[in-house]
């Protein structure tokens, strides 16, 4: 029988005798013990160990100890300073005023923030840089097999056999730049190649990284973490190498060069939008016969728009000019008044935690981090109305034009437009043409839906603006009132869920806008979002928001 201690695959063995199966870990000291050696190690002082269950190892959290007052450990952080402070600290003059974080939240949040970004580093970007480095080595090896380079070579060479010793010249000399486009297109393949693999490399390590972050307890640690998931998320350009062509013309011996034929110059170029992220695979889920609601809650305000970013931070607008933030549990944890302190025209959360908002009394895209109101854009023309955060963290807008004839919608990075949706193939509008909002969301596979009540239809285009369907309610006509939908999202089954305010219901359709099911049991309602789990979040206007459980 092989020995256990020389397998592969041993168990876990105790840090103290090394010989015994560790039933015990010690959280703030590191250790694993068997059941024998647990007196031994915790004779200098009971108080100073945190026993846990062996399968429950890092669970419990090893707070900095204050550099201050050493028998203390630091569970606050001071807003205004960023230390880490004790209970003794902050209550000291010097912190009396200052407002604290509590670092075991922060580290909750932080948890999540890391397990978030290594689920997509794992099942989304590490399989997409693996896509494009595989496309860059076929291309390569492509060079060699498919002969492109080696037809337009023999095309010349049949050319050049109608001419004799003073065409042999020309066509050598022709030879020669084939072979220094195929180098050079070579070298541009094998160096877009290189980055890939230095860039797949890093996401590698910082992988393994977010990994032993997962485990860890260690809130130094976890506070100092920085994401570089924005850094992997934005893909590189594309490189494109066009195939150089050859062109014969009639033989003319006094312009020899010329008649013979040309190649077209060799160019090389990039495009922004050439890669796409791959879409997560998810494991598939049935929807509840009937749909349940889990929990809700009344704001007091006459609800438009949310967003939920985590359980204690659900953000709402209403018709008022303020963003109100509540917990799960109908909490109000903050309000944020605008600058205009006007009726905001709707709201979004960044995967960072900022707020995005659009004000159409004064037409500009807004974002708030840490408190602070910055203007992102002042648009000149067009009104913006509604917005979503795309997966790449761009964000789209819904905007009408000033004589209120035109809609469309445009993507934005930052303050820079990538991208503008206005018109089908046909030139045809896509969306109706006036001043009704067109609530907007990015489903998984990167599809635009775009609710426009006015011409009561969602309207589906592709990532690249090309439309795919349109969907003007459930072709029974079970309901009473025309389909009019108001707010609008997508889940992480593809699913699109739209409010349909007059009919007090929301539908449920799939990536291709087949009807799949109605939740009802709202009344009036308007903005709609999906928490961690894909449970639907309603905002009805009487001030209530509703969550459902509709998946099992």
């Amino acid at each position: 029988m092989m020995d256990p201690r020389r397998s592969a695959q041993d168990v876990a063995r105790c840090d103290h005798c090394k010989e015994n199966i560790a039933k015990t870990y010690y959280d703030i000291c590191h250790v694993s013990l068997c059941n024998p050696c647990i007196g031994d190690h915790i004779s200098d002082g009971y108080h100073k160990h945190v026993i846990v269950p062996f399968k429950e190892r890092k669970s419990t959290l090893k707070f900095p100890i204050c550099k201050i007052h050493s028998k203390e450990t630091c569970k606050l952080q001071c807003k205004s300073c960023n230390l880490f402070l004790c209970v003794i600290c902050s209550a000291s003059h010097e912190h009396k005023e200052s407002d604290f974080i509590v670092l075991e939240d922060t580290c909750k949040t932080k948890k999540g923030g890391i397990k978030k970004d290594a689920e997509e580093i794992e099942k989304v970007l590490a399989p997409t840089y693996e896509e494009i480095r595989n496309e860059l080595i076929s291309q390569i090896a492509n060079l060699h097999v498919n002969g492109d380079y080696e037809k337009i070579t023999t095309v010349i060479s049949d050319q050049g056999e109608k001419w004799h010793r003073e065409v042999d010249r020309v066509i050598n000399k022709m030879k020669n730049e084939i072979i220094e486009i195929k180098e050079k297109h070579r070298a541009i393949l094998e160096k877009h190649l290189n980055e890939i693999k230095q860039i797949e490399s890093l996401i590698v390590g910082n992988l393994s990284t977010l990994k032993e972050l997962e485990e860890s307890n260690d809130v130094s640690e976890i506070v100092d973490y920085r994401p570089r998931i924005k850094e992997f998320r934005k893909l590189p350009a594309k490189v494109h190498v066009p195939l150089p062509s050859f062109s014969p013309k009639p033989i003319n011996g006094e312009q020899f060069y010329e008649m013979l034929g040309f190649l077209k110059p060799f160019v090389s170029t990039t495009d922004e939008n050439g890669y796409k992220i791959k879409s997560p695979e998810v494991s598939p889920r049935k929807l509840l016969d009937i749909p349940e609601i889990i929990n809700t809650f009344n704001t007091g305000y006459k609800l438009r728009s949310i967003s939920f970013y985590n359980e204690e931070e659900i953000w709402t607008s209403a018709q008022t000019g303020d963003i109100t933030c509540f917990s799960a549990d109908g909490k109000c944890m903050k309000t944020i008044t605008t600058k205009s302190e006007k009726i905001l025209s709707d709201i979004a959360v960044t995967r960072d935690g900022d707020l995005l908002y659009c004000d159409f009394s004064v037409k500009t895209l807004n974002k708030i981090k840490d408190g602070k109101i910055e203007k992102l854009i002042k648009l000149l023309g067009w009104t913006p109305t509604n917005l979503c955060v795309t997966f790449t963290d761009d964000f789209l807008v819904s905007l009408y034009n000033d004589d209120n004839t035109q809609s469309k919608v445009v993507r934005y990075s930052g303050s820079t437009e990538k991208q503008s949706i206005q018109f089908d193939d046909e030139g045809k509008p896509l969306y109706s043409g006036n001043n009704k909002i067109k609530y907007i969301a990015e489903n998984r596979n990167h599809d635009i839906c775009v609710a426009d009540w006015e011409a009561c239809a969602v309207v589906v285009v592709n990532q690249d603006g090309k439309f795919r369907w349109r969907y003007t309610g459930h072709p029974s006509g079970a309901k009473k009132n025309y389909f009019i939908p108001r707010g609008i999202t997508t889940n992480g089954q593809s699913q699109i869920l739209t409010a349909d305010h007059c009919n007090h219901c929301v539908h449920i359709l799939d990536q291709d806008g087949q009807f799949l099911q109605y939740i009802e049991d709202v009344k009036g309602p308007y903005g709609v979002c999906v928490d961690n789990q894909d449970n639907l979040y309603v905002a009805e206007w009487n001030g209530n928001v509703k969550v459902f459980r509709y998946l099992k």
